[in-house]
């Protein structure tokens, strides 16, 4: 979690849930293998809520210790990692580049940012399945890119020249992706200005001819897809009444 949820104890009980059950139909078996719930926590402020299902429940801690055995209560165990420094955080190197970025992508500016990548690319030169280093890179900056991080388009570019000199692999890596990114988000960009505009266009034409629109109706228009504003405004001369709309937005 990149920041703390109130509910979080009743989400974890849901996924256990569906463990066992996918287990129980998938084996036909009516034992339940043993979970030990845990977050992995990498957001800003400091996580100060209970680790308790309990803490959920109202009245739960003022019961009887034998009225409270008959419901459900179960504590998680919390990873803050935003506290752990480079050298307490053990494992593998895959493992470690993880934990590593997860830590830094929302507490650094570009720059240290950008040291943190360049350190996950000294741990990825030393494994000796080179391809699927490769592989892993570029799961981790895909990542990077689509949660928003503090990078510039300057950050990028200095990162790709100082990978060049050290791994020219993993610099091909992100020149691919931050220009498909780019071309990704500039894209969805104008999509959503288009939508808006005959979002705009749809409501004004249908506005025109019959006059105020209920809010209901108002609110559904508003979600309706491009494709469907854009057969909505093709008929607008065909519509006698609103009826005639519903079809398109129930």
């Amino acid at each position: 979690k990149s920041y703390p949820v109130r509910d979080i104890a009743f989400q974890l009980l849901k996924y256990m849930i569906e463990i066992w059950e996918a287990k129980i139909k998938k084996e036909g078996t009516d034992r339940l293998p043993i979970i030990i719930p845990l977050v992995v926590y990498h957001g800003k402020n400091n996580w100060k809520l209970s680790t308790t299902l309990g803490e959920m429940i109202n009245g739960y801690n003022k019961l009887p210790k034998d009225i409270q055995k008959y419901i459900p209560n179960y504590e998680y165990l919390l990873y803050d990692i935003s506290r752990y420094k480079d050298e307490e955080i053990k494992g593998e190197a895959q493992l470690k580049i993880l934990l590593n970025i997860l830590r830094d992508i929302f507490t650094k500016d570009g720059k240290d940012l950008q040291e943190s990548i360049l350190e996950a690319v000294e741990y990825l030169i030393k494994l000796e399945d080179k391809q699927s280093g490769i592989e892993y890179f570029e799961t981790l900056m895909r990542y990077i890119f689509s949660a928003k991080a503090n990078l510039t388009e300057t950050d990028v570019k200095e990162i790709i020249e100082k990978m060049e000199a050290t791994y020219p692999e993993g610099s091909e890596v992100v020149m691919t992706l931050a220009e498909k990114l780019k071309e990704e988000g500039l894209k969805e960009g104008l999509e959503k200005g288009r939508r808006e505009e005959r979002l705009n266009t749809a409501i004004k034409l249908l506005t025109k001819k019959f006059g105020p629109l209920p809010e209901e109706i108002k609110s559904k228009i508003s979600k309706l897809d491009l494709v469907t504003l854009e057969i909505i405004i093709d008929g607008i001369f065909d519509y006698e009444s609103l009826e005639d709309i519903k079809k398109y937005i129930n």
